[in-house]
């Protein structure tokens, strides 16, 4: 579970969160929404700790994220996967270069260990087929193909199921995603609404997705929370959302929807 206790931080003269709590839930897909500046990247930096808050606790796991040591917080970061805005892969390396990299960064430098790996989570995301349906060779043949390609060889969906695959490496327990259809078609953004879905049902992730689009909050979100003005304007289900009589609430589901 993921804790938010009273959260404060400010830059400078700026107020960016000003007393934030809430839990998000095991297994569950909540949605973090709100207008640009609102502080909803600022919290995921202070969740994963690359931000100490001025006030307040963030607990992931149990324990105070803030108060971890370097090494602790290095092996925290290994049960979170961060899907970026951008899928922001190298563009010097393959496909598999850049699925593997967190794992080569952490000392394994097998490389039968890190195909295989590669070959599990690009099979997840549907850029490979399942091998349990498929034969060896054809599999083998299609995973060669891709192995070497590079982010500039793949389409817009395609570069951000890479930066999903990389995020499932290790078998994270918590995934982050930001803003993670932004720049894509409709029908490319549904496609990967559906992956988000069904990888937090097939592997029990909870996953937490900082967006704009109320297309997508609707199709995956158990639980949304509105950030304004440093504040959480608004917390429940999509229900709720939609019946919310906020008038800020009104107003930015109407804009973004």
């Amino acid at each position: 579970m993921i804790e938010l206790k009273n959260l404060h931080k400010s830059f400078g003269e700026k107020k960016v969160l000003r007393g934030i709590s809430f839990e998000v839930e095991e297994g569950q897909t909540t949605c973090i929404i709100g207008k640009s500046g609102c502080g909803k990247s600022v919290l995921l930096k202070h969740i994963v700790g690359l931000l100490h808050p001025d006030e307040g606790t963030v607990l992931l796991n149990g324990l105070d994220v803030s108060s971890l040591s370097q090494k602790e917080l290095f092996e925290i970061r290994r049960s979170v996967g961060f899907v970026f805005q951008g899928a922001a892969l190298f563009d010097s390396m393959t496909v598999f270069e850049n699925v593997v990299i967190g794992m080569y960064e952490h000392g394994e430098k097998n490389e039968t260990v890190l195909e295989n790996e590669a070959k599990r989570v690009l099979s997840a995301v549907g850029l490979l087929p399942d091998i349990s349906e498929q034969d060896t060779e054809n599999f083998e043949q299609e995973w060669r193909i891709l192995k070497f390609k590079k982010p500039s060889d793949l389409s817009g969906g395609m570069k951000k199921r890479v930066g999903v695959a990389r995020a499932l490496t290790g078998s994270p327990k918590y995934i982050f995603y930001d803003e993670p259809t932004t720049g894509l078609d409709p029908v490319t953004s549904e496609q990967i609404d559906i992956l988000i879905a069904d990888l937090a049902k097939k592997y029990k992730v909870t996953s937490l997705v900082i967006t704009h689009d109320m297309f997508s909050v609707y199709r995956i979100a158990h639980q949304v929370k509105m950030l304004d003005q440093g504040l959480v304007r608004f917390s429940g289900s999509v229900e709720e959302l939609r019946s919310s009589k906020d008038p800020v609430v009104s107003e930015f589901i109407e804009r973004f929807s």
